[in-house]
């Protein structure tokens, strides 16, 4: 728990917070007739109040900022705290909406999201909702339309088309689209139009006053809002036999017929479909491929056309994106129907698969249990979530011919970590030979729920590495949709998540706390070490700091470090002729040489370093009754993972004991 003061600190930081989003997001309410409209607002900015749907996603995603990651991709704020490790997923999405923007023939497709449950499909649409709501709020993102307006139309609809060309001359803007039935009804009607008709569009007491004079149609601006359908519309599939596309497009109201004479008056109609509510903004299609297929070509003609045709009523002009997602299973069931092909010919499909990096997932994982109540309050060891992420990429990934070792090197590779014999272009490649990768295997809910119910049955308030994937395994043994033969290989799976991965952690949490300041130690061994290979490769002597005299170099000294990683005899020569070479390339660069500089020679410098220490972690085991100087010792160690390396002190002795035991077993 934070403490007094910092929790203070953090309150007031919250209300700052909340003062500067208010000033960021402070909207000017503003209405008044097309006439004011295009004196007073048009001219400040013809090309926002002109742009289409996709054009205003698009502002919005640059207006949210972006960054460049490590490697040099590109990564939209928007996305940047919800969703980790699809980043070309995220890219491709951005790129569609850029060249939509951009007028290109992008602009008329269906957006379909494809990839497996729980992976991020439905978060990149509720992020782009979310995303258009707020940026509506602003000065940059204010939307006007017709007041009264079923589609809350643009208002640049209501100029004629003999006057358009004259428009894009003077504005530099093309106008796209005509009147919706209802607004055609009300210019042409020259009744009585009150205050509250207005207001009200569906009144039935709505009387209308313009005789052809568009300049005198109300006109205000609009925030887009899904709890107020507007601008953001979603449809789910009910049961394909008693879907009923009037959900999409309305249907006749029968209570406003008497009153109007007619079934084809625009004021007799329902205007509450989806497609209506999503005008000028996003139409969020939930497992689109469920739907009738009726349905799908209503779709895409909209997309493509971007008109709509109901009974009795002309075309009817929506400028909405329309975003799909589905899983896989419904994806590959549509495939094989070949009249879909021309269906699938209109559609932008952008697989979302589950991430490859482990670090990515435990972040996802991190994320779910940060407002959970149970997860609150108990702690976890520092390499909970890495472990459990790193069985769930195992299990999205290809076996190769050396299954163990090449599922062990993947996950290091799509972790853009160093792996022994793996060239940047070998990593490269191992991550684009299996392209389909990730769309199948464990999701992040799997394992949240191996996690809660590891907290339920712990008796402490403390879950280590060790519990998690004995939780993981049971949730894997209980589980009736999982065949047997997944389940062996699954388990196999949990087993190099340890052996492979977590061993490697733990016992390197356990090297640094057993000195006191294990980062200048390992420091100064690797410069004795830097400084020993030079000698030995320039054939020369070293002079002894303390003596003063000269001595050869310490070729024990050297073997000993490099057999902890496995370097040969006759390979001993080409390792420290590489590692000279990139110590000088860190000087030549005005960089220090460090152990981050050379990812093998740091686990053989922590390795030495480890074998110093022994005897400490032996006192853990092998001491039933220790004295006190065997529990000072140990105490220390102790107190050190808790203050240093993100453990408490139940997890911080489990830590011990266990790669006391790995010790023994080696």
């Amino acid at each position: 728990m934070p403490s007094t003061s910092n929790q203070a600190e953090s309150q007031k930081e919250f209300v700052r917070n909340l003062v500067a989003f208010t000033q960021q997001h402070r909207a000017t309410r503003w209405s008044g007739t097309f006439g004011e409209f295009v004196e007073k607002i048009l001219p400040r900015d013809s090309r926002g109040i002109a742009r289409t749907s996709h054009q205003y996603i698009w502002d919005m995603i640059r207006w949210q900022g972006w960054d460049v990651n490590h490697e040099g991709h590109i990564r939209y704020k928007l996305f940047a705290d919800e969703l980790f490790g699809i980043d070309e997923a995220l890219a491709r999405l951005a790129d569609y909406f850029k060249a939509a923007s951009a007028g290109s023939e992008v602009g008329r497709r269906l957006l379909l999201l494809l990839g497996p449950p729980s992976g991020g499909k439905s978060s990149i649409v509720i992020l782009l909702k979310r995303g258009i709501e707020e940026y509506s709020h602003t000065e940059e993102g204010a939307i006007y339309a017709i007041q009264g307006c079923p589609v809350h139309e643009s208002p640049l609809h209501l100029v004629p088309y003999t006057l358009r060309p004259q428009f894009r001359e003077t504005y530099g803007v093309e106008i796209t689209g005509d009147l919706c039935p209802l607004c055609r009804a009300r210019l042409e009607d020259r009744r009585t139009e009150t205050r509250e008709d207005v207001e009200d569009p569906n009144s039935h007491r709505r009387e209308e006053k313009f005789a052809g004079d568009f300049m005198k149609m109300p006109v205000h601006r609009i925030f887009i809002s899904e709890a107020g359908r507007a601008g953001i519309g979603t449809y789910a599939p009910h049961d394909p036999t008693t879907a009923d596309i009037a959900d999409l497009v309305g249907s006749v109201d029968l209570s406003k017929v008497a009153q109007y004479g007619d079934e084809g008056d625009p004021r007799a109609w329902s205007w509450s479909g989806a497609m209506y509510a999503s005008s000028r903004g996003v139409l969020e299609m939930i497992e689109i491929l469920k739907v009738k297929r009726e349905f799908l070509y209503l779709l895409l003609t909209l997309t493509q056309e971007k008109n709509v045709k109901v009974s009795r009523f002309p075309l009817i002009y929506l400028d909405e994106a329309i975003i799909a997602h589905t899983n896989l299973a419904e994806f590959r069931k549509f495939l094989q129907e070949s009249e879909n092909e021309a269906l699938l010919d209109r559609m932008v499909i952008i697989q979302v698969p589950y991430t490859l990096n482990y670090k990515d997932e435990a972040r996802i994982y991190k994320k779910l249990i940060s407002a959970a109540p149970a997860f609150q309050q108990v702690h976890l060891d520092p390499h909970v979530l890495h472990a459990a992420a790193t069985f769930a990429i195992l299990t999205r990934l290809h076996e190769g011919e050396d299954k163990e070792a090449e599922l062990s090197k993947k996950v290091r590779v799509h972790a853009a970590e160093d792996v022994e014999g793996v060239s940047r272009a070998d990593a490269e490649r191992l991550k684009t030979k299996m392209p389909d990768e990730g769309l199948g295997g464990i999701s992040p809910r799997f394992v949240i729920n191996a996690l809660s119910n590891a907290i339920i049955q712990s008796d402490v308030k403390s879950l280590t590495t060790m519990d998690v994937l004995l939780a993981v395994k049971d949730g894997i043994d209980s589980d009736a949709r999982i065949d047997p033969k997944k389940k062996r290989k699954w388990i196999d799976f949990l087993v190099i998540a340890r052996k492979d991965f977590y061993n490697r952690w733990v016992k390197e949490d356990v090297h640094k706390a057993l000195f006191v300041s294990f980062e200048q130690e390992a420091q100064d061994l690797l410069d004795k070490y830097l400084d020993e290979v030079e000698a030995t490769l320039d054939n020369r002597m070293i002079k002894d700091a303390i003596t003063g005299e000269e001595r050869k170099p310490d070729e024990r000294f050297l073997r000993s470090v490099e057999e902890k990683i496995d370097i040969s005899e006759s390979g001993k020569q080409s390792f420290r002729q590489e590692v000279v070479r990139k110590a000088m390339g860190a000087y030549k660069r005005g960089e220090k040489f460090t152990l981050a500089s050379h990812a093998r020679l740091q686990d053989a410098i922590e390795q030495y370093l480890f074998e110093q220490r022994r005897d400490v972690l032996r006192l853990v085991s092998s001491t039933t009754r220790p004295d006190e100087e065997a529990k000072q010792k140990i105490s220390v160690v102790e107190k050190r993972l808790v203050d240093e390396y993100g453990y408490d002190a139940h997890s911080a002795r489990e830590a011990l004991n266990y790669v006391t035991t790995l010790l023994a077993q080696e």
